[in-house]
């Protein structure tokens, strides 16, 4: 038999023109986001100080294919297509008979997945003459490619990063900086809503819930600025899509299909960029796919959390979101996965999970890291804290072929590397990492903050 190469490229010629929208194919339809003050469905012109019109076209579309640009089909082609990798090295060292997939996708210059939106938010707003774009961020990933994409289009930036993840990780700010972007850490002084709850606590860890709050004001503040969100929302799950496509072509081309298929959870970007494509053929031709989104068990929202109307921010100013929430109140706990650590969760990936079609884990972040280190030992890349949640569960799934016996094909996002997280790496190898519960206790206080709005 014909030994499958340990990389599988697309041509430029085949790399995807469209981009793929499941809201077309959805045996449910998610319920219309709510304005924040009226609880009523928003409509485009409610959206229109935030986003420029075509993304907003994008976030209500329901056309199962979007064409993609053809200046963001250049731009894509200088640092994609990211490659499909055969883990052999993983699987040996694991002694299973499962076949291990990922697409690696810190291969362009911000280091993960994050260019795929960043870029295309850029090039819109820049069309519509929007000067400078706020935004907020997690682990630093979205900041980078958000800053290097304004960059390109030559607009300015500002970062509103977790100050967790910014005392953590302080080269991302050197990163960000660079690419001529500014930013502060949330919460920060420059807003009111920073404002407020330093007041409250002045040592706040702050959450990707506060941050988007900020980033909300300081565009609703500036008439020549714009908002862009790096994850949640159906055009950023639109555009990431273009993961999920280039891997279905990579597949055929090693005449293989995933009988898993498997990505880390924050805000829902990550693993439904790869996963969607894939669940279009579970949904229309009753593909037999196993699909896990796997989230943090300090900040488990599908596994845990209440499937409901609640505000996107802290803040509440941005849409009422019909999503699996703790509560947008809710602060995790300081874990190295700065970007996993948003309080809800995509509206798509809310609905599909609550129809049963793709499954969620939560698991603890010391035996993540065990992974991390095992995968960086065989496969010779470091992974972000976020993706080694998804090569923890890959390697589960292994072991259990391991002991069946069975012959699966296992894939999983690698969605960027983790060349900025190695104070991470330090706590866990010098034995100073802990793991946190989320507490039902947490749940309660959490889902006592979400606005009661009927949820039919």
């Amino acid at each position: 038999m014909k030994k499958v190469p340990n990389r599988t490229f697309l041509t430029e010629d085949e790399l995807p023109k469209q981009y793929y929208n499941i809201a077309a194919d959805m045996p449910n339809k998610i319920r219309p986001y709510l304005h924040p003050a009226t609880f009523e469905p928003v409509g485009p012109a409610d959206l229109a100080p935030l986003f420029p019109m075509a993304l907003i076209e994008q976030e209500m579309a329901t056309d199962r294919y979007i064409d993609i640009p053809k200046e963001v089909q250049e731009v894509y082609a200088t640092m994609r297509p990211s490659p499909l990798v055969r883990a052999y090295r993983l699987e040996k060292a694991l002694g299973t008979p499962a076949k291990i997939y990922y697409k690696y996708e810190g291969t362009n210059p911000s280091g993960s997945h994050k260019l795929n939106t960043a870029v295309p938010q850029a090039f819109y707003n820049k069309a519509e003459g929007i000067k400078r774009i706020a935004t907020e961020t997690g682990a630093g990933q979205w900041g980078t490619a958000l800053s290097i994409a304004c960059s390109m289009y030559d607009m300015e930036c500002a970062v509103y990063m977790v100050r967790v993840s910014y005392d953590q990780k302080p080269y991302r700010k050197t990163l960000i900086e660079t690419y001529g972007a500014s930013i502060l850490p949330s919460p920060s002084n420059q807003t009111n809503v920073g404002r407020a709850i330093l007041e409250k606590d002045p040592n706040s860890l702050g959450s990707l819930g506060i941050a988007i709050s900020e980033a909300v004001e300081d565009a609703a503040t500036h008439d020549d600025t714009h908002y862009a969100l790096g994850s949640v929302l159906n055009h950023v799950i639109i555009h990431q899509s273009i993961i999920g496509l280039e891997a279905k072509k990579q597949f055929d081309k090693v005449d293989d299909y995933p009988d898993i298929v498997i990505g880390c959870n924050g805000g829902g970007s990550n693993f439904s960029g790869l996963a969607f494509p894939f669940v279009h053929d579970k949904i229309v031709d009753g593909v037999d796919t196993e699909f896990i989104a796997v989230e943090p068990a300090a900040c488990p929202k599908l596994t845990k959390g209440l499937f409901a109307y609640d505000f996107g921010d802290t803040a509440g100013m941005a849409p009422v979101t019909p999503m699996y929430s703790l509560g947008h109140d809710f602060v995790p706990a300081g874990i190295h996965a700065g970007g996993l650590r948003y309080h809800g969760d995509s509206a798509l990936l809310s609905q599909l999970f609550d129809d049963g079609i793709v499954g969620a884990q939560a698991v603890h972040q010391t035996e993540v890291f065990k992974a991390a280190v095992q995968f960086a030992k065989t496969e010779s890349i470091l992974p972000a804290p976020e993706s080694a949640h998804a090569i923890l569960v890959a390697m589960q799934k292994a072991l259990e072929c391991k002991e069946s016996g069975e012959e699966k094909t296992i894939f999983f996002n690698l969605s960027g590397h983790g060349h900025f997280d190695l104070s991470a790496y330090e706590a866990y190898l010098g034995g100073n990492m802990q793991d946190f519960e989320y507490t039902d206790e947490m749940l309660k206080a959490g889902l006592a903050t979400m606005p009661n709005i009927p949820f039919q």
